[in-house]
């Protein structure tokens, strides 16, 4: 997943209507800055490490908010030089102003937002209730100025006179104003006001509840006979989350962002599995004090006023007008052509994951909590391997290795780690990135282990965005969720935490070799159904058989994974895809359902919703619950992709067809990555994404190849 987060972008984001905790960091409110702290705040100046890195070392709680106030109002003061200017409006001092306009706000913001969501406490939490409303009310100040508008108007009706990167930026800047409702009367604009600061502040309650509601409901268990099947590994893990929760003696297990949770794939206990899986699924949704229901449904009603607001039918419409889908129509054609096989092949999976339970436990009924375990009885019968065995050959490190042998045979990238750069926690790694010739890329973080302080899920972010005008490199971070093994032990990884080791990896060079002069249209600041191509494109690459002969190679012994099984694993990738397309359509279909609601509809059972809109499409199955509910849908409600997860098919697509050429072209090789580099990776929102696809690939889309990469075909 990525999470967008620049200065530039984010006040893009807040016009598009992408209510979310992370998409407002540039809006805010003109207020003094606080006196606390000034003299000391590492925030206020730019960073003296190397590309900018922030200063975790020097970054205090107490820090943030006198630096967002600081920054909202140096901000504003340089917009208002813009509007009252009496020259005449032209691109340097309109357009590419309003690019160099805001750097502490962007700053702090860049800081902030990521450690949200990878490192919260109380302080921060309070900080972000405090900071965005303001930060909503903010961006509208801005883009609901009649003065600023009525600038980039006079530079976008004569954009004709300008060329590439230039008149690009000045197009998006057009379009984020009008979105943002600069063309509505007073009283429109301040309803959007009124609408904009209210989301705000729900969005930030959602992810606050969510965190708290995911973190109460984790499973405690009594012995470590009840966890037969986890190994020592996990065993060890589970006593230590259980030990900093204050409950020395038992074993915890915490919950992963999705209704599926990985480890029921192991858990013996049946239980123990339907503990897992009700904690998983009754998140939110219980009526007591996390309960997300009202907001979700009250989100779900301004965004519709709001798009009406601005002439479209649904918030649907409004968000897709600007994405590659282009309408409500399309992505439901989509998914609606897709749903009636995914079902079929389903259902045909819960017949055959019945059939073996009646051959070896006669009289036992597969529920949904047994799904993902009969599943992995099934795989290992049919393909004698278990992810248990598998996992001993995936030890993180070697993986990494894998993943930066990857980079360097397509990009020619060399990653090295520096140990001297300061880091937001002791788990986070750096490494900075070199080109084939020696010169300087960027910084790359990672941070893989879960803790309650972090979100769940996985996902790619900047600390600083690339930009030739302002003289940035990019820093970028991954975020994963893997599971912390006990002190002395390995960290082993699933096939499926490989993969999604790859397809961050993917945002991040997607971030790190981006060449562009303006923060608006850098790096992966593209839409939604474009942005996911690079990271899914990334996923094939760890399976190439070069790459394996690194990361596949057993944590003891170092003997490279026997080939039978290897064969086996990767026969085995399209093992399940009923699975798991249900469960991800289904949360697309429910997105969507949402956010085609007219402000005629009125929603109070959120449930009773969910469950219709299910039914209606096809996908009402118990044995598969969507992979989010409604009420833990972080992604729509909090993370800027509402009317949006659609777009991981979209991408899909892309990347499914893109990486065929790859192999048709000689695979992994400098040739290969040099093109994809050059025509996507450095890109940004230079070019449109689709032009850019087929710079790339050579000819349009075949969507084929994603059917038969599903198992569909």
């Amino acid at each position: 997943m990525l999470s967008i987060r620049t200065a530039s972008l984010l006040l893009a984001a807040i016009a598009a209507g992408c209510a979310s905790r992370t998409t407002t960091t540039m809006a805010s409110t003109p207020t003094e800055p606080a006196a606390a702290g000034a003299a000391t705040n590492p925030l206020f100046a730019p960073s003296t490490l190397p590309y900018l890195a922030p200063h975790f070392d020097r970054i205090r709680d107490e820090h943030y908010l006198p630096a967002f106030e600081r920054g909202m109002a140096e901000h504003m003061a340089e917009v208002e030089a813009i509007a009252a200017s009496k020259d005449a409006p032209n691109f340097a001092n309109t357009i590419e102003a309003m690019e160099r306009s805001g750097q502490l706000l962007s700053r702090v913001s860049a800081v902030f937002f990521n450690l949200s969501g990878t490192d919260n406490n109380d302080t921060i939490q309070k900080i972000e209730a405090e900071v965005a409303p303001k930060l909503a009310k903010h961006s509208d100040s801005i883009y609901l100025d009649p003065r600023v508008f009525a600038r980039v108007v006079a530079v976008y009706e004569a954009r004709d006179q300008l060329q590439g990167e230039q008149k690009r930026l000045t197009e998006r800047y057009h379009t984020a104003f009008v979105r943002a409702g600069a063309k509505l009367d007073d009283k429109a604009k301040a309803r959007i006001k009124e609408i904009n600061a209210e989301a705000s502040s729900l969005t930030t309650e959602f992810s606050k509840k969510l965190l708290a509601d995911t973190k109460a409901l984790a499973v405690v268990v009594d012995t470590k006979e009840e966890l037969a099947g986890l190994g020592d590994s996990g065993i060890s893990a589970a006593a230590d989350a259980a030990k900093a929760a204050g409950k020395e003696g038992k074993y915890l297990i915490t919950l992963e962002l999705p209704t599926s949770q990985g480890i029921l794939s192991s858990l013996q206990n049946q239980q123990v599995r339907k503990r897992v899986f009700e904690a998983a699924n009754s998140r939110c949704n219980r009526g007591n004090e996390n309960d997300t229901s009202a907001i979700t449904t009250r989100l779900a009603a301004l965004r519709a006023e709001k798009a009406a607001l601005m002439g479209y039918p649904s918030h649907a419409a409004y968000v897709l007008a600007d994405q590659m889908a282009g309408s409500p129509e399309a992505v439901m054609k989509m998914l609606g052509s897709m749903a009636p096989k995914i079902a079929e092949k389903t259902r045909a999976e819960h017949a055959e994951l019945q059939a073996h339970v009646d051959s070896v436990a006669p009289g036992m009924k597969v529920e949904a909590w047994d799904w993902s375990y009969v599943a992995e009885q099934v795989r290992k019968a049919r393909y004698a391997f278990d992810e248990a065995t598998v996992r001993q050959y995936f030890e993180l490190n070697r993986v990494l290795d894998g993943m930066f042998f990857m980079a360097k045979e397509l990009y020619g990238t060399k990653f090295v780690e520096r140990k001297d750069l300061p880091v937001y926690h002791p788990d986070v790694r750096v490494y900075e990135v070199f080109n084939e010739d020696g010169s300087a890329v960027g910084l790359f973080y990672t941070d893989y282990y879960n803790r309650p302080s972090k979100r769940g899920g996985a996902w790619m972010n900047n600390f600083v965005e690339q930009s030739l005008l302002l003289g940035q490199k990019p820093v970028v971070v991954n975020v994963m969720n893997i599971q912390k093994p006990g002190e002395g032990q390995p960290t082993l990884l699933s096939f499926d935490e490989v993969t999604t080791l790859f397809h961050e990896f993917g945002h991040g060079v997607h971030g790190l070799f981006s060449d562009v002069r303006y923060p608006l249209i850098a790096g992966t600041n593209t839409p939604r159904d474009f942005v996911e191509f690079p990271s899914q494109f990334h996923e094939d690459f760890a399976f190439d058989p070069r790459v394996l002969e690194i990361t596949a190679k057993h944590w003891q012994t170092g003997e490279p994974m026997p080939k039978e099984l290897l064969d086996k694993v990767l026969t085995a990738r399209k093992y399940g895809q009923g699975f798991a397309s249900f469960e991800y359509v289904a949360a697309a279909l429910l997105d969507m359902e949402w956010h085609m609601l007219s402000t005629d509809a009125k929603v109070t059972d959120v449930k009773g919703f969910e469950a219709e809109a299910l039914r209606r499409n096809g996908m009402d199955f118990a044995m598969v619950p969507p992979r989010y509910r409604t009420t833990y849908f972080n992604h729509v409600w909090a993370s800027g992709y509402s009317a949006g997860y659609y777009a991981y098919l979209w991408s899909e697509a892309l990347a499914a067809d893109g990486f065929d050429g790859v192999m048709a072209s000689g695979g992994m090789n400098r040739a290969n990555g040099q093109k994809y580099r050059d025509t996507v990776l450095s890109r940004g929102l230079t070019v449109e994404p689709m032009k850019m696809y087929e710079d790339f690939r050579g000819r349009p889309l075949d969507t084929n190849a994603v059917l038969k990469r599903r198992g569909l075909l």
